[in-house]
């Protein structure tokens, strides 16, 4: 009896210590990629970086202004896009139970967009919006950006829409609610955190996007927030900043690296808030 606990607890310790192994190596490359972006780009931080735009060749100081808000621009135009398709279809699977051959390829259809390489996006819009237009826009990039925003806030929408009881359905259904006003009045707000979760997720992903930007917004050396002409992005202007030449321009790729990779991060921590708000 005691050899049996004595090799019981003996598993259960190199299980234990594996376990740990495990989680150390999974979390290990997070911290040194954190740390390396830190260690790079911390010196660049400063008000300027926020404030000014970049500088011609051979020129020091600058910063990303037209980046950051171009970026910013895109996820807004993206957002309303595939935020609102999403949604709707999150409704349409979960509240509607539309046939089942209609269902599955609904679901097939968006499982196969949260899987697609995001170039490919990006490779679509090019083919069908900006060699049509004979030009690159902010149009362009925001609708790639949607692709990518599209299949996860509809999953996510879905999965938390699904948690309402369905008692709270049928509530508002017997005091003679349309089923309309029921989902938007009642169902939705009670889903609300689960969903902007998934929301934020998506934007945080979409964010971080620089594949599909290259074949549509493209980029811009300069202030540009119309819609139809290319415009900066904190992603296109790191990539091609880390790819120049120039020392200074080096150090702005890593400044930009670490403010956008700032930013997912407190993003992703405030939607697991959110999701452990709503637990």
């Amino acid at each position: 009896m005691i050899k049996r606990t004595w090799y019981r607890q003996t598993l259960s310790r190199i299980f234990s210590f594996a376990l740990f192994i495990g989680a150390l190596c999974a979390i290990l490359p997070l911290f040194l990629v954190f740390g390396l972006v830190i260690k790079e780009g911390f010196s660049g931080l400063n008000l300027a970086f926020f404030t000014e735009l970049p500088k011609p060749v051979g020129e020091t100081g600058g910063g990303l202004l037209n980046g950051i808000a171009g970026s910013l621009f895109l996820i807004a135009m993206s957002g309303v896009i595939g935020i609102t398709w999403g949604i709707g279809a999150a409704v349409g699977l979960s509240e509607y139970s539309p046939p089942r051959a209609l269902d599955r390829l609904i679901r097939i259809s968006v499982d196969l967009l949260a899987s697609t390489p995001s170039i490919i996006f990006g490779l679509f819009v090019y083919v069908v919006m900006v060699l049509p237009m004979k030009r690159f826009s902010a149009l362009s990039g925001g609708i790639a950006l949607s692709f990518v925003v599209l299949p996860i806030v509809a999953r996510t929408a879905e999965d938390f829409l699904k948690r309402v009881p369905g008692s709270i359905r049928e509530a508002g259904l017997a005091l003679g609610v349309p089923k309309s006003t029921v989902i938007l009045k009642i169902v939705l707000p009670t889903a609300r955190n689960g969903i902007l979760t998934g929301i934020i997720l998506a934007l945080s992903r979409a964010v971080g996007e620089t594949a599909p930007l290259l074949f549509t917004a493209f980029g811009n050396q300069f202030w540009s927030l119309s819609p139809d002409q290319p415009i900066a992005a904190m992603p296109i202007q790191i990539f091609n900043y880390a790819i120049s030449p120039f020392d200074e321009w080096h150090k702005l790729a890593w400044t930009g690296a670490l403010v956008l990779v700032s930013g997912v991060l407190v993003t992703s921590l405030f939607s697991r808030w959110l999701t452990a708000e709503k637990r």
